[in-house]
């Protein structure tokens, strides 16, 4: 264990103040600490930690200026939170690739780091299967206890809704999670893959316009009109296009 070299591991300092009289302050690592702490509560996965609004990539040849307008967005918004954001949050539209957990965790990270918000990150695939097991005799966890942080958390992120096939069940559990902190006026940052239109949207008539081929879902079929209709009330719609960054720019490499 490293021991502050300021406080010599106190936690406390001995500072003057304006009127000029020695008094005892928190050393900044304790600060650092409550920080730290605050970031392992969001669980934000390893992947994603590096994250920020600073290292967000706008440059880069062949970039859309929607990245550019996404990251403003991004930026306003922490600027504003909370009182002008008022519990609204944010909808990060987009095919895959191009940054928008990035941007989302850039913001949960600024939240909690220069505001002191409880945040927490949630895969939406992830968090319907973790529900899913709760139902199994054999696990202790239930499903409302897998709900409290996500319900209690001053900003969520959901990242990838509509990315599990939808039913009823998985209809009924959004609904239930994006109905709750929508009441709670709780800011909750989404992104997703689809495209923001109604269900039935992305299909078309075949050439003999006798019966409809199927062209592409959309966020109406993955969540359902009534979340959809929801999500409108509750985020700002930020739309991302352009060409897969991972594909492009941060392909893999070896040696």
């Amino acid at each position: 264990m490293t021991v502050c070299a300021i406080c010599d591991g106190i936690g406390l300092v001995r500072v003057m103040d304006s009127a000029g009289k020695w008094v005892s302050r928190p050393c900044e690592c304790q600060v650092i600490e409550r920080q730290e702490r605050r970031l392992a509560a969001a669980h934000i996965p390893e992947r994603y930690r590096h994250c920020s609004l600073d290292t967000f990539e706008t440059g880069f040849k062949g970039a859309n200026p929607s990245l550019a307008k996404a990251l403003i967005t991004a930026r306003k918004f922490t600027e504003a939170y909370p009182v002008d954001t008022e519990g609204n949050g944010l909808l990060f539209v987009g095919t895959a690739g191009l940054g928008k957990t990035h941007l989302a965790v850039g913001i949960l990270q600024r939240l909690v780091l220069d505001r002191g918000v409880k945040g927490l990150f949630c895969d939406y695939r992830e968090l319907l299967k973790n529900i899913q097991n709760s139902y199994n005799p054999q696990v202790n966890t239930t499903e409302l206890e897998l709900l409290k942080p996500v319900f209690a958390a001053e900003v969520l992120v959901l990242d990838d809704l509509g990315a599990q096939r939808p039913n009823e069940w998985v209809s009924d559990t959004v609904a239930f999670i994006l109905n709750t902190r929508y009441n709670d006026k709780l800011t909750t940052i989404i992104t997703t893959n689809w495209v923001d239109l109604p269900a039935g949207a992305g299909f078309q008539a075949d050439k003999d316009g006798a019966k409809p081929a199927r062209n592409e879902e959309t966020l109406g079929d993955r969540i359902g009109e009534r979340m959809r209709s929801r999500l409108a009330e509750m985020c700002f719609r930020v739309e991302m296009v352009g060409i897969d960054f991972r594909q492009t720019v941060k392909r893999a490499r070896f040696g």
